[in-house]
């Protein structure tokens, strides 16, 4: 089973966009998956609830909701950085696609030989359909 990681900035599209992920992620997918988040993506959403202001505050309460309501695995890290750091340890090791909008992390990702989905036109998501899974 492949591992769908979902960084932070993408678990806030559906707030932010009204586009929903996981219907999306249905569509894009033609392989068995899991959905799942890196521990320190938790960490970032608790410090942006906490943090910030307006609208991120409620994407970010809207992607907790998700990540519990989805049951979405929480993968344990020991990479001692952020959780990009984390998710580009995970994509090293294979049989993952990365979920990002975040266009360093995604550069990261590319270099590692990974694969990722992405939003287009604030409509659909899309897979880097250069994949081997």
């Amino acid at each position: 089973m492949i591992k769908v990681i979902l960084d932070t900035n993408f678990l806030m599209i559906p707030y932010q966009f009204g586009l929903d992920i996981f219907s999306e992620i249905k569509r894009i997918c033609d392989f068995k998956y899991e959905l799942c988040i890196v521990d320190k993506t938790m960490d970032e959403l608790d410090k942006i609830t906490q943090e910030q202001k307006g609208k991120n505050v409620m994407a970010a309460k809207m992607a907790v909701g998700f990540i519990a309501g989805m049951n979405i695995k929480i993968l344990k890290t020991k990479t001692e950085g952020s959780a990009d750091d984390a998710i580009v340890e995970l994509a090293e090791k294979g049989k993952t696609v990365i979920a990002t909008q975040d266009g360093e992390l995604r550069d990261r990702i590319r270099q590692k030989g990974a694969v990722l989905i992405g939003m287009r036109q604030k409509k659909h998501l899309f897979i880097d359909k250069s994949y081997n899974l």
